[in-house]
């Protein structure tokens, strides 16, 4: 049999009205709500895209979008992974945004076993965006990427284009944070992985909230033998 290659592109646009639940949705998104007393929000709406947004309660929040831990992109086929996204009420430093891809999620992002994501770290910087990967061998944290994530549009893009060994990171077309080396190629073979959006604060009454109007992905498939 003739083998079949190419590479296939998926894109969510968030264009249609979708509550979003711990039951997976539409395209598999599905939320998980670590908040005891408080009511975060998250929806996707026709005219602003997906907004997560914690609440006043003071107490800590983590609200996460993923598939449900069904991990669907072979990270060794990926050829890129983007986010179009702004805070729309801003983070503060009790805040902290994971935005990427990643085994079985966990709400403590650096428990997370293989991961390649952007991160506002509130601690550290409301403005700085910082880039990240793990092969579970190699782990560069908190890379600053010299730019950040306001409160207008950005487009951020994961490029595995140049193999594991050599993951990129850009923002607007830009690349970020290429002092670093993003090695990732000590990964186990046949390692899956899923997009993960993450918004957290650890206590306080910040609200702070994130809108998402695009999640793509390009990856290469083959069939036949």
């Amino acid at each position: 049999m003739a083998v079949n290659r190419g590479v296939k592109t998926f894109i969510d646009r968030f264009d249609r009205a979708q509550s979003l639940t711990t039951t997976p949705g539409m395209n598999g998104w599905t939320i998980a709500d670590t908040s005891a007393a408080g009511t975060p929000t998250y929806l996707v709406a026709t005219d602003t895209g997906m907004t997560l947004t914690c609440d006043s309660t003071s107490e800590a929040q983590v609200v996460s979008v993923y598939q449900n831990d069904v991990l669907i992109y072979d990270l060794a086929s990926l050829q890129s992974i983007w986010f179009v996204t702004k805070f729309v009420a801003q983070a503060d430093a009790v805040t902290t945004l994971t935005m990427g891809v990643g085994s079985a999620r966990n709400s403590t992002a650096d428990s997370v076993t293989v991961n390649a994501w952007f991160r506002v770290e509130g601690s550290v910087s409301v403005s700085n965006l910082l880039c990240e990967t793990d092969d579970n061998t190699t782990d560069n944290d908190d890379k600053a990427a010299g730019t950040g994530l306001l409160l207008v549009y950005k487009k951020l893009l994961i490029d595995f284009t140049k193999g594991l060994a050599d993951v990129r990171f850009y923002c607007d077309g830009a690349r970020v944070a290429q002092a670093t080396t993003f090695d990732m190629s000590a990964v186990t073979a046949g390692q899956n992985v899923q997009p993960i959006i993450m918004l957290q604060k650890a206590s306080g009454t910040g609200v702070p909230a994130l809108s998402v109007v695009e999640f793509g992905a390009q990856y290469r498939y083959a069939e036949g033998a």
